[in-house]
């Protein structure tokens, strides 16, 4: 015994990483424990689905319709059952095309793209295996929901979307969370700077010249960072080449230099002595306008013609009927 206590009293300090160890070891055994537990009632709870299904009982919709006995049979099912799986194809339907939506608003979204890059970089492996996922969801979409699927193909389709949602949902966040971190501190700079024209190329308080340079130098910038596909390019010129609201600037000049036509009846021209009244068409629409304020008669210029032979002589402007 006194080799043990000899021991003991020499290494006591091996009882803190000992301890430590042991509750490692106890909290991985512990969640390996819950880890069990969860599949044990995702395997009860699936189980209870079936039996329900089985017995013609509602059961509980999750995201993605469950494979349910009714519709899991052949072609020659009558209406009840081709109901059954028409609304599970609707379900499926409206998964797949929000999953498109949500990538279609990264992929067209310029701004979108300069953010998060990621997201339209194949060459990332959550991207590129999300797009495999949609690749497959695509191909095994049926062309309607009225068409006919068997069990298998049914189920195919329903684990391709899943597969296409869940995809979708990592790359997201993954390209949410590096952002532009895979870049160079130059190219960072180059991406803020596209970022602050890009805001210049479609603001409609802008003018067109404006609107036009700040494009091409947002092109610029991201020639060699960021490849644009043929659609957003079609989306960003769309929304540069936006014309002025009504109202704007150019209308307002336009409006200014149109005389326009008063809809009163016109009041009759005040005489002027030596002149006729106009009795014309074109006199009469003159007579129709606003008439001019009269202007101050000319002050007498002293003559200076070196031939005059009164030198001084004031002469008077002619009057223009």
């Amino acid at each position: 015994m006194e080799p043990i206590f000899e021991f003991l009293r020499d290494y006591w300090w091996l009882v803190f990483p000992l301890f430590g160890v042991m509750s490692a070891v106890g909290g991985a055994w512990e969640r390996g424990a819950r880890r069990r537990h969860k599949r044990r009632l995702e395997v009860l709870h699936a189980k209870a689905e079936l039996k329900a299904a089985a017995r013609g009982q509602a059961v509980a919709a999750a995201s993605l319709p469950p494979v349910t006995a009714p519709t899991a049979v052949t072609m020659g099912s009558g209406p009840a059952t081709r109901e059954t799986q028409a609304t599970q194809l609707e379900r499926l339907f409206a998964t797949h095309d929000g999953v498109t939506a949500r990538w279609l608003d990264y992929e067209l979204d310029v701004a979108k793209i300069i953010a998060f890059p990621a997201m339209s970089d194949g060459r990332q492996p959550l991207t590129a295996a999300f797009l495999r996922a949609k690749r497959i969801a695509d191909g095994l979409r049926p062309a309607s929901a009225k068409a006919r699927l068997t069990k298998e193909q049914l189920a195919e389709y329903r684990s391709a979307v899943a597969d296409f949602e869940v995809a979708f949902d990592v790359a997201e966040r993954d390209a949410r969370r590096i952002k532009d971190s895979s870049f160079t501190e130059v190219e960072r700079k180059r991406l803020d700077t596209a970022k602050q024209l890009l805001t210049v190329a479609i603001d409609q308080a802008a003018t067109p010249a404006e609107r036009q340079l700040a494009y091409r130098r947002v092109r610029q910038e991201l020639d060699g960072l960021i490849s644009l596909s043929d659609e957003a390019i079609t989306v960003l010129e769309s929304q540069v080449s936006l014309e002025l609201p009504a109202g704007g600037p150019a209308a307002s000049t336009t409006d200014a230099d149109s005389p326009r036509v008063s809809t009163a009846p016109p009041a009759p021209p005040a005489a002027t002595p030596g002149t006729a009244p106009a009795t014309s068409p074109a006199a009469g629409a003159a007579a129709s306008r606003p008439a001019p304020q009269p202007q101050p008669a000319p002050w007498p210029v002293p003559a200076r013609n070196a031939g005059d032979p009164a030198p001084g002589r004031v002469i008077h402007p002619k009057s223009h009927s």
